[in-house]
């Protein structure tokens, strides 16, 4: 038994803690809000989680110091944009070579680091981890199988992370790519917005399964460019989390997209779907870094101009659609000219 805390009590760290406490770990979830601390321990629910229940052996504090001290495991599960100032205030009472698994999914838009390198950053004595994949919080809550990667600099840290998290219900793949994984599940996001904005507007599979092959297609591009693995990209944290992400209803950037698509502005759609919208921070970041590394991204690219230069979602749509005519993949050689 291992003793585990999860830093951050939304959704994600709410069924991340119900899962390693069904693997017989000790647990403790930290958040920073005390009406929330109040609210979970006493309803022992999540109210985005439905019905499943917070085991009552799961302490439930909003006490940093507590959550972290003796601690085998920490698991940093807050959104993108609190991931910094979150991990600088964790400094105090981290222990050196402390194993920290990083949950969350996107880059910091001001430095465009991925989380991972923001967390090393700021906690330079800790061994960070990531734990990635197509796995939906409502989900995995209640024990639906579920396939993740573990990814680490060291395969020591990156098999102590699988084997915590490893159940009959939960799958964990190793892997030392973190730089890729940290970019699939950030860029997914982005193109996660387009896929909805794409049902909000009426379309049908066809372009649910353009967007898609083509999402992946830059993010595969812009990935192995900045040295991420093409074999990542194919995986569970490329592929497969993209499309969970650009196909379900639990996903919140799907939804948002929707809303979007329907008219909504951004504003609009993320006070509607009342969480983070990871996509909407993501966004930016991705759109800049197709501009450091000279890299062609056209979906993110009008993502961005719906986003935040207020181009109609339909006109979007016809000038990916209306784009020079090219191969799908320049890769590969004609037998005649």
């Amino acid at each position: 038994m291992a003793s585990v805390g999860v830093i951050g009590s939304g959704t994600w760290g709410t069924s991340l803690a119900i899962l390693l406490n069904g693997n017989g770990h000790k647990v403790q979830l930290w958040s920073a809000v005390p009406a929330e601390v109040e609210s979970l321990s006493v309803n022992r629910k999540h109210p985005n989680l439905g019905d499943t229940p917070i085991p009552e052996a799961i302490e439930i504090t909003g006490d940093l110091k507590a959550a972290m001290k003796d601690k085998d495991l920490l698991v940093l599960s807050v959104p993108s944009v609190y991931v910094r100032q979150t991990a600088a205030k964790m400094k105090p009472w981290l222990k050196p070579g402390q194993i920290v698994t990083n949950v969350a999914k996107g880059i910091e838009e001001a430095t465009l680091k991925t989380l991972s390198e923001v967390i090393e950053e700021e906690l330079p004595e800790a061994e960070v981890t990531v734990l990635s994949g197509p796995s939906h919080a409502e989900e995995v809550s209640r024990g639906l199988p579920t396939t993740c990667v573990a990814g680490a600099h060291s395969k020591a840290a990156a098999e102590y992370v699988q084997s915590l998290f490893m159940s009959p219900v939960f799958r964990v793949y190793t892997s030392p790519d973190m730089l890729g994984i940290e970019l699939g599940g950030a860029l997914k996001n982005v193109i996660a917005l387009a896929a909805g904005t794409a049902d909000g507007l009426g379309c049908g599979d066809n372009t649910k399964a353009a967007l898609i092959t083509r999402g992946i297609a830059e993010i595969t591009r812009l990935g192995t460019v900045m040295g991420g693995k093409p074999e990542t990209f194919s995986g569970l944290t490329g592929i497969g989390d993209l499309i969970v992400t650009c196909a379900s209803m639990h996903s919140r950037n799907r939804r948002a997209g929707i809303l979007i698509g329907k008219g909504y502005t951004m504003d609009e759609a993320m006070k509607e779907v009342k969480m983070v919208v990871e996509g909407v921070y993501s966004a930016k970041a991705a759109l800049k870094l197709a501009e450091k590394y000279h890299v062609t991204m056209p979906i993110v690219e009008q993502v961005n101009e719906v986003l935040f230069d207020g181009k109609s979602a339909k006109d979007a749509l016809a000038e990916l659609m209306l784009r020079d005519k090219r191969m799908e993949n320049t890769c590969l050689v004609w037998d005649k000219e």
